[in-house]
């Protein structure tokens, strides 16, 4: 058996797994063990055939290079589709009325439409129709269908069942169903040509829709707030109104929206129910610029625009409470 010997002062002993230090004549002393805890197996199945290098192995769900990008490429068609129509729109109506079908961008910029629209029609007389019946149907909407939603919700009374019931089969009827029998309850009550008789019929329409919402969004607030109104005195309404409301400013703001798009961009009932220029509303209005007797379609196309920009700016404020308001009652808290 032969001893081997090191020359100079020996080096500090290495620990498992670390390399010893280099003693002063450069002699190194010590073991390096491998550590099994550190070390393992590179897995077959992230070795890459024919040259055997290591590569980084795609998850569950993960997409590929071509799967990314044909999805960003169907993304992107998708938001032309969704965005040429108003954008065409918007040209056209900047267009002279001989240029309003050709393809080309605007060549001869002009506002004639606008100002045929805003000074040769009645569209400011439908303009301050519209905003009556929209004031006052949201205004009902909202308040009609939180009372709703928060009694369905917190109380339990005879008829409660039937009630929910029959405003879920009220949304099965199409639009166009409903027609002949309210104009004839309509002409029954004197309403047709009144501003009266539109508020109500839109009613019907956004009420149903929203009292189901809003009973939903309610089932999310803990019973517990209603209790503590209780204790400090308040009646159930004004439980209602210091407590609840304030935390349904989601649900408030998607009732407020839906009300006023209902009322806002309805067509059927408008036309259906108004007759006569001074009565119109902005949907009605809209086709005396297209029918069978006229075709201006710049106008029509300014006043689309014109009609589109309050839209925009209720959507605007309401924006970031849909999502909140629209997934309420998905999930109890």
């Amino acid at each position: 058996m032969t001893t081997m010997k090191s020359t100079g002062t020996p080096g500090t002993p290495g620990t498992p797994g670390t390399p010893g230090t280099p003693g002063p004549t450069g002699t190194t002393t010590g073991t390096t063990t491998p550590d099994p805890a550190t070390t393992a197996p590179v897995p077959a199945a992230a070795v890459r055939k024919g040259n055997g290098r290591t590569g980084r192995v795609r998850g569950r769900g993960e997409r590929g290079p071509l799967a990314s990008a044909g999805l960003h490429a169907g993304l992107l068609l998708a938001a032309v589709t969704a965005v040429f129509p108003p954008l065409w729109l918007l040209v056209t109506s900047f267009k002279p009325k001989s240029d309003a079908f050709t393809t080309s961008l605007v060549e001869n910029f002009t506002f004639a439409n606008y100002d045929h629209v805003l000074n040769d029609t009645h569209f400011l007389t439908w303009f301050g129709n519209s905003v009556l019946i929209v004031l006052v149907t949201t205004f009902l909407g909202v308040f009609i269908s939180a009372t709703t939603g928060y009694a369905v919700s917190r109380f339990r009374f005879p008829g409660m069942r039937p009630l929910m019931w029959t405003l879920l089969i009220t949304q099965m009827f199409p639009m166009a169903i409903l027609i002949v029998p309210l104009y004839n309850l309509m002409a029954q009550l004197g309403l047709l040509n009144q501003p009266v008789g539109l508020i109500i019929t839109y009613l019907t329409i956004a009420v149903p829709f929203c009292a189901w919402m809003m009973k939903g969004f309610f089932d999310t607030i803990p019973v517990a707030i209603d209790e503590s109104g209780r204790v400090d005195g308040l009646n159930p309404f004004g439980t209602f109104w210091r407590l609840i409301l304030p935390l349904a400013k989601p649900g408030i703001a998607v009732t407020g929206f839906y009300s006023f798009v209902t009322a806002w961009a309805e067509v059927a009932y408008a036309s259906a129910f108004m007759t006569g220029e001074e009565n119109l509303t902005l949907a009605g209005g809209l086709q005396t610029f297209v029918n069978q007797y006229t075709n201006d379609w710049g106008s029509m196309t300014a006043a689309a625009v014109i009609i589109a920009v309050p839209a925009m700016i209720v959507f605007g404020f309401a924006q970031r409470h849909l999502v909140a308001g629209l997934t309420a009652g998905a999930t109890k808290s």
